[in-house]
């Protein structure tokens, strides 16, 4: 914020006349006042107090804002004036999410524009914590809220059924040894905090690369399961052959194909526990290729003392809302 230059005088004579009257109160007993000149002196400084506080807004109407359309551009500064009756802050931030200098929603695939746009990649993947300081730094990015805005992009781009074409894969990490991303998913929620900030945004190229590798591999394995026996070998020298086989080897062990698991969670913190389940059980499960998983939240709760009208009441109302699948109170 910036002062205007005319109403920055009126501030400043106002701000002198409050000093003026705190300094006679100040030295009321050096002066010798009356109690009828103390009163006077009192409602002076509370008036001069008030146009003061009146001014400031009045003063401070300018809003510099600093842009930068390209990394190899010159930082430019734009002077916005403000309007209104809310307090500076309330008018700063409504101006600037008004021009979409200040963002509290961020797109998935406005996110990808960006990725591809500056380029922010490295290599194949980027960490979201690594986005997370450039979007912070950088003029030429996009004006984020708080680090949240940006992690549930990240989220809506996993999310989307056209990922490949409009966003971006996620993954936990990766493996420079092997060359593989451990935990990648595509279409699906990421489960973590949100000031977590973990994981790598992955090109969808490379993405669909694993991904088709893997389920070759997997096709490869079943097939080799099935026992399907291989081809004759002929022994040449005739049109008949021997009709010899090479008898399969033998089958490999049986993977585990269903999981299932319950936990008793702390009813005073199920927001931490569940999210602990969903980062260290449910996403690896998630990420598998082809995996369903579905997770159901049971509660039972002995009240000896009865449960009040009012909290009846609110916990149908809620669990209806919340779209329980059953739910009901019983008297024995």
């Amino acid at each position: 914020l910036a002062a205007d230059k005319t109403r920055l005088q009126d501030l400043d004579e106002a701000a002198r006349r409050y000093l003026a009257w705190e300094s006679i109160l100040a030295e009321k007993l050096v002066l010798n006042l009356d109690p009828q000149q103390v009163k006077q002196a009192e409602t002076q400084r509370a008036a001069a107090d008030t146009v003061v506080t009146a001014r400031i807004p009045e003063t401070y109407q300018w809003l510099l804002v600093p842009g930068q359309e390209k990394p190899e551009n010159a930082v430019e500064w734009q002077a916005h004036k403000l309007t209104g009756q809310d307090t500076l802050a309330a008018r700063v931030s409504k101006k600037l999410r008004n021009d979409e200098r200040l963002l509290t929603v961020f797109a998935g695939t406005r996110l990808r524009m960006e990725l591809d746009r500056v380029p922010l990649w490295r290599g194949d993947h980027v960490e979201v914590k690594q986005l997370a300081e450039h979007f912070a730094r950088y003029l030429y990015l996009p004006r984020l809220k708080e680090p949240a805005v940006l992690w549930a992009a990240v989220r809506d781009g996993v999310s989307l059924s056209s990922w490949a074409r409009e966003s971006f894969a996620y993954a936990d990490s990766f493996d420079e040894a092997t060359g593989r991303y451990r935990g990648l998913r595509t279409e699906d929620l990421v489960h973590s905090a949100a000031d977590n900030l973990a994981g790598l945004v992955v090109r969808p190229e490379a993405a669909r690369r694993q991904l088709e590798a893997e389920a070759a591999a997997a096709a490869t394995i079943a097939n080799a399961s099935s026992g399907t026996p291989r081809p004759a070998l002929s022994t040449g020298g005739s049109n008949v052959g021997t009709g010899l086989t090479t008898p399969p080897g033998p089958a490999p062990a049986p993977i585990p194909k269903r999981f299932h698991g319950s936990v008793t969670l702390d009813p005073t913190r199920v927001g931490r526990d569940a999210s602990r389940i969903a980062d260290e059980v449910i996403a690896h499960l998630s990420s598998l290729l082809g995996a369903t998983v579905k997770v159901t939240l049971e509660i039972e709760a002995e009240i000896p003392s009865g449960a009040p009208d009012h909290v009846v009441r609110t916990v149908t109302e809620n669990s209806r809302t919340l779209k329980f699948t059953s739910q009901g109170f019983e008297k024995e």
